[in-house]
């Protein structure tokens, strides 16, 4: 878990493109859960955050 934030800190590809990844992850249960309207309300600018951060993240060094 340290290494995970080292990571974080130091602009590391890995943990960035984790973080990324976790977010469309979330943002797509977000979208298909059909219990909470605000969850559903914010779904796709979270998938929109994580796609986006992905594509900056990946220009990062290893």
């Amino acid at each position: 878990m340290t290494d995970f934030f080292y990571g974080l800190l130091r602009f590391k590809r890995g943990p960035w493109e984790m973080l990324a990844s976790v977010l469309i992850a979330l943002g797509v249960v977000m979208l298909m859960q059909p219990f909470v309207l605000w969850l559903y309300s914010y779904s796709f600018i979270i998938t929109l955050i994580g796609t986006v951060m992905f594509i900056i993240v990946s220009h990062f060094p290893e």
